[in-house]
């Protein structure tokens, strides 16, 4: 069975049976088609033709409600380069109360400035490791009151595409997670995510002009080897917080991450592989990560556009391997929304940033002491409906 139809027909049952259903349903149905313009100054190609444009993404929401249940879902159709159509996130939650609420699913981790830890389309260098705007497979409590925020989750695994004994990750995934690598030997690092516990309590302060939120997250779970079949262990802890004042919003994060993997010899222990969008790289197995954004938002009115919103985002990535060189990431850019239409204009920069330069395999692994800086001009321009 070809378990990537199963969002489809998932779907067409949902509205099959909703559509019967004596008390009446709730279904809202979006999505979006992106676009995107890249020209990156390390590639030859890109110097002599002037970048490429081509599709990004095409991708379908759906939301439900049916007698205090709700559905939400979304799926999305990359390129096979950049691994095909994936789930991003699918969850059911029922509403406790008012400010307590509880999801199961394919559902967002909670840890660090949520929904996002950056402004750009990039996001920040947490996300390349899994720290930011991850989703995995679990169950989740969140309560909101006025003052006083929190999460306590569990997730059982990231979300499995190939069910068995003895399976690798499969790589075709939005966001990043512990997978194994072929470095031309067969795979390596054969190391899954399982049975992790996430906390997150954050306190909202709110002033006449402003609004502050401070906040910590702790992670701690265990990593599979399916070689040695052991288990290691991983851990993460981050401080976090966010300012909205007047036009200007300010994000800023520390965290710190260890995995101890139990995999053979042959596996340096300073070293996992994390996969996504169809293609794996190594990772620092300890570092240290430090973020900062500023944004501001001109409202004009200039025909369809009704904003710009101006921002650079700053990340940081301190490598615990004396030996291992750091990595860095910087985007500076702006969104322009236009009713329905919303384009990320950046210029982002990266020294062993696998993204944003040329060493994919090593970057935010043990690193190059001489990398350079390079560039990455990008516009993407996305339709919502």
């Amino acid at each position: 069975m070809n378990f990537k139809s199963l969002p489809f027909l998932f779907l067409f049952l949902l509205t099959t049976i909703l559509s019967f259903a004596q008390d009446k349903p709730e279904l809202h149905v979006g999505g979006a088609l992106r676009f995107n313009y890249n020209y990156s100054n390390w590639k030859t190609d890109h110097q002599k033709k002037g970048g490429e444009f081509g599709m990004d993404v095409f991708r379908l929401n759906a939301k439900a409600s049916y007698k205090g249940i709700r559905l939400d879902a979304e799926y999305r159709f990359y390129s096979s380069a950049f691994g095909g159509a994936m789930l991003k996130q699918g969850w059911l939650a029922y509403d406790l109360s008012e400010v307590n609420e509880i999801q199961l699913g394919l559902t967002q981790v909670p840890f660090g400035n949520t929904t996002y830890n950056s402004n750009n389309w990039f996001f920040s260098i947490n996300y390349y490791v899994g720290l930011e705007d991850d989703h995995d497979m679990g169950f989740k409590y969140s309560h909101k009151g006025e003052k006083w925020e929190y999460d306590i989750a569990f997730f059982k695994n990231a979300e499995e595409l190939t069910f068995g004994d003895g399976t690798d990750l499969d790589n075709s995934r939005y966001a990043y997670d512990v997978s194994s690598i072929d470095l031309g030997n067969g795979l390596q690092y054969r190391n899954k995510e399982a049975n992790t516990f996430n906390g997150k309590l954050s306190y909202n302060i709110e002033g006449s002009e402003s609004k502050h939120k401070i906040g910590g997250s702790v992670q701690y779970g265990g990593i599979y080897n399916l070689d040695t079949e052991e288990m290691g262990d991983h851990y993460a802890v981050a401080l976090h917080y966010m300012m909205d004042w007047k036009r200007f919003n300010f994000k800023a994060q520390a965290s710190h991450y260890n995995y101890n993997t139990a995999g053979p010899d042959t596996d340096s222990k300073d070293l996992i592989a994390m996969g996504a969008y169809g293609a794996p790289y190594l990772v620092a197995a300890e570092a240290s990560l430090y973020t900062a954004g500023i944004a501001y938002t001109q409202p004009v009115a200039w025909g369809p556009v009704s904003s710009l919103m101006f921002y650079n985002d700053f990340g940081w990535m301190n490598k615990t391997v004396e030996d291992f060189a750091d990595a860095y990431q910087n985007v500076t850019g702006v969104l322009v929304t236009a009713g329905s239409v919303f384009t990320y204009i950046d210029l982002a920069a990266g020294k062993n940033q696998p993204w944003l330069g040329p060493d994919w395999t090593d970057g935010l692994g043990a690193g190059n002491p001489d990398a350079d800086w390079t560039f990455r001009f990008n516009i993407n321009v996305g339709y919502y409906f």
